[in-house]
């Protein structure tokens, strides 16, 4: 059994931000904070007060996470990037609506009082003699405080105030981590019962200290439970300052997702439930528990459910059967012919694709961005001044600039086309196999001679429409580029995008709607159709066990490259040698099985580190090398020794992706360190925490449990039942009162939804076996709930 909690976290768009820029707009892009750790960074939207980024995050957290915080900044080419503002979600902000937060909010300014992180160690008792009550406060040691001067460290002194009474500790220059382990002790004095509340500040030679944050204990909590352990510091308690609106808003979706996920034999019976469901004969269909879970699955969450059943049934070699049992649904149900049937919401594409997607479009689409060719065929929208700005030769006309861009657009188009429809051969076997299911059951539902398109648009609409076109329109999204186009490339990439969906209808709509400026491009859209139809009858011809055409992606691939690219790499000084930077460009692969470092891509010598040798994998303080974004691989060997690796990325997002996928592959490692060094051994001490010793513990905790999720996670078929277990726990009431509360409501269903008694009957059976299986976990929950309360009343030092 174990806990889990992610938090699915987008992104949208912000509105009204402020002006930072002379030119009167700003260039912003967004930090997402877990507590004290940058977990993602948006792309940064140049020159808009309403920026759009559209970006999604899954992220798994740690159980005793605080917050989730927004800052949005302005990005600048010189000096410190501009603070506009935050939004902080406390964790029971998130939890107040189990469907989450979806709205705008309203950014607030940045307190620097406010900007506390860290936590510190105390040790509290009460104590009594002839002369009254006395407190000891023993001050031990902080961790990750933040950093307040320009050195990346601070200059921390610890404050306590027992009713009148303060005292100090000494300070501590320059770092994060103090170490006082100083008693101090205050005599009560006469009057009410005091808190204790102890302040940490940085202190500065010039001008006012700085603070760092705080933690108070009410009088009862002193006399009952005296302090003892690690506190989490806070702010001055102050109310929220609304800046009413003019500091613009974002648009938020946030949910968090806590579970405690059972051991698979629990969820069995309800996976065969499932699975009964999809390797049943068609006529079943509408009576099937799937269905069930259909019908009861609100709109908001069937995405989400969809990717979990996806990913459940790729875990057992059935993802096809289960697309083509939703093909037949949606088959079925399709009698407008204009309609595409594709099971839209099915995220398959994404789950098998993205390595065939990124291998088709990446090329045409970094040399877009790269080129940056103006292109422009809508009269409205033409700049006919702007190569005269670039040339200082003449306008060109109106129609010199329309064979200009329909030059340039049909060559990036014929790169596309070509490179899709020589794609057949790399397309995922999982993919092709789906779309030989959708064509045959098309087929059958249309077999007329004049709807002999339909069986082609079906698939199209699937891979035109619903994974070229978007990725085109959104590289970013897609992890095709990592920043956002700019506004002139991200016209040429709706134009393209807008081209390849009229190819991908079949050239059906050419010539109808508004946009009849796209009339120069229909030559060459009707020349590519007739391409598309072999193209897509090629795809569907494909043989072979679907076991084996579905991977079953249960952990991450041994030999498969989970990432890679250049970084720059640094070994672990030995003790005596010159201090300098060391840093190394080197090519890095990550497998499931080693960590591996050359030269470049193509050289044969290669240093590797076994991924089961890793221990920690975390961020180091810019402070250690005076260099930003560098992460640290703590490794051991077969002496138990411990060896660090230093490795530093381009920006904030390359650091984030290679932290995740390496705290992915060592996930199952044994004797994880639970703290480390974030600075480095230099100068004879740490960076961090100031200890001389090279062996001495780690003063900060490691965050194994902080890691973005995405496409290419390892599939967990427990966290997935448990997530259908949830959904058909909402909707338990609805079934009960739709098919089993009442025998006489017969003849109404039959009514309302024109099924036969046959197939109410088996409703009712598949209703019950659920219900069934519902209250078998149910009771399994209860028990370990009951086991995890047990644990709770026998404290640490139960048996």
């Amino acid at each position: 059994m174990a806990k889990t909690s992610s938090l699915n976290v987008r992104v949208v768009e912000g509105r009204a931000l402020p002006a930072k820029d002379v030119s009167g707009s700003s260039d912003p892009y967004c930090l997402v904070k877990v507590d004290d750790e940058v977990v993602a960074r948006t792309a940064t939207v140049w020159k808009s007060l309403g920026p759009f980024w559209g970006e999604e995050y899954t992220v798994h957290l740690p159980l005793d996470f605080h917050q989730l915080a927004f800052y949005v900044l302005d990005e600048d080419t010189v000096g410190h990037d501009d603070v506009i503002g935050k939004i902080l979600l406390s964790k029971e902000a998130i939890t107040a609506d189990p469907r989450g937060i979806d709205s705008w909010i309203n950014l607030s300014r940045v307190d620097p009082d406010a900007e506390v992180q860290g936590e510190i160690c105390l040790s509290v008792q009460m104590l009594e003699d002839g002369r009254g009550r006395c407190l000891r406060c023993h001050v031990l040691q902080a961790r990750d405080l933040a950093p307040r001067d320009i050195s990346g460290t601070s200059d921390p002194f610890a404050r306590v105030f027992w009713g009148s009474q303060s005292l100090e500790t000494s300070t501590i220059k320059k770092t994060r981590f103090p170490h006082w382990d100083e008693v101090l002790e205050l005599r009560e004095m006469p009057g009410a019962p005091s808190p204790l509340r102890v302040e940490l500040w940085d202190w500065d030679m010039v001008g006012k200290n700085d603070f760092l944050g705080m933690v108070e204990f009410s009088p009862k909590t002193l006399q009952q439970k005296p302090p003892n352990g690690w506190f989490r510091l806070l702010p001055f308690p102050r109310a929220e300052e609304d800046s009413g609106g003019s500091l613009g808003a974002l648009r938020l979706k946030v949910r968090l997702i806590e579970d405690c996920v059972l051991p698979s034999q629990c969820y069995q019976p309800l996976v065969e439930l499932l699975m009964e469901s999809v390797l049943g004969p068609a006529e079943e269909d509408t009576a099937s528990p799937l269905a069930l879970l259909e019908e009861l699955t609100l709109g908001d969450c069937r995405q989400d459910l969809a990717t979990k059943l996806v990913k459940l049934f790729l875990g057992r070699g059935l993802a096809g059967r289960f697309l083509d049992y939703l093909t037949r649904r949606e088959v079925a149900r399709t009698s407008d012919l204009a309609l595409s049937p594709a099971p839209c919401g099915v995220p398959c594409p994404q789950l098998v694709g993205m390595p065939y997607l990124h291998e088709v479009l990446k090329p045409v689409i970094s040399r877009v961005f790269e080129e940056k060719k103006y292109m422009e065929l809508d009269p409205s929208k033409m700049d006919l001044g702007r190569t005269r700005r670039i040339s200082f030769k003449g306008s060109p006309s109106e129609e010199q600039m329309r064979e200009t861009s329909l030059g340039l657009l049909t060559g990036y188009l014929g790169l596309i086309v070509d490179a899709i429809m020589g794609s057949v051969g790399r397309c995922p076997p999982a993919m092709r196999l789906a779309f030989k299911q959708l064509h045959r059951r098309v087929e059958e539902r249309f077999p007329q001679a004049e709807h002999q398109d339909v069986k082609y648009l079906a698939i199209s609409g699937f891979l035109f429409l619903r994974f070229f076109a978007p990725a085109i329109l959104t590289p970013k999204l897609f992890d095709l580029r990592d920043q956002h186009a700019d506004p002139q490339t991200s016209r040429s990439l709706l134009l393209l995008a807008k081209a390849v969906q009229s190819i991908g209808n079949l050239g059906q709509q050419l010539g109808q709607g508004k946009e009849l400026w796209m009339a120069p491009l229909h030559p060459f859209l009707l020349q590519s159709v007739s391409r598309v139809r072999d193209f897509l009858d090629r795809l569907v011809d494909v043989d072979g066990d679907e076991g084996a055409a579905v991977p079953a992606r249960a952990l991450v691939p041994p030999s498969a490259i989970v990432r890679e690219g250049y970084l720059l790499k640094r070994k672990e000084e030995p003790a005596g040698l010159a201090t300098r930077f060391a840093f190394k460009k080197r090519y890095v692969w990550l497998s499931g099985e080693t960590l591996s470092f050359s030269k470049s891509p193509e050289w044969q010598t290669r240093h590797s580190i076994p991924v089961s040798h890793i221990r920690a994998v975390e961020r180091v303080d810019e402070g250690a090398f005076q260099l930003p974004h560098v992460m640290q691989v703590v490794t051991q060997d077969g002496a138990g020794a411990l060896h660090t690796t230093y490795l530093q990325c381009k920006n904030v997002n390359e650091l984030n992706q290679w932290l995740s996928a390496l705290r992915k592959a060592s996930a199952p490692n044994p004797d994880k360190l639970a703290a480390c060094h974030p600075g480095a051994f230099r100068s004879a001490r740490w960076t961090c925490c100031l200890q001389a010793e090279r062996s001495a513990a780690g003063c900060s905790r490691t965050h194994s449990a902080v890691t973005l999720g995405d496409w290419s996670d390892p599939l967990d078929p427990d966290a997935e039942a448990q997530t259908v277990y949830r959904q058909l726990l909402l909707g338990r009431d609805q079934l009960r009162l739709k098919l089993l509360e009442d025998s006489n409501m017969d003849t109404t269903l039959e009514a309302d939804t024109g099924a036969c008694p046959e197939v109410l009957a088996r409703q009712r059976a598949a209703a019950a076996r659920l219900l069934e299986v519902l209250a078998d976990l149910d009771h399994a929950h209860e028990e370990f709930q009951q086991q995890e309360r047990r644990k709770a009343a026998l404290g640490p030092l139960g048996p």
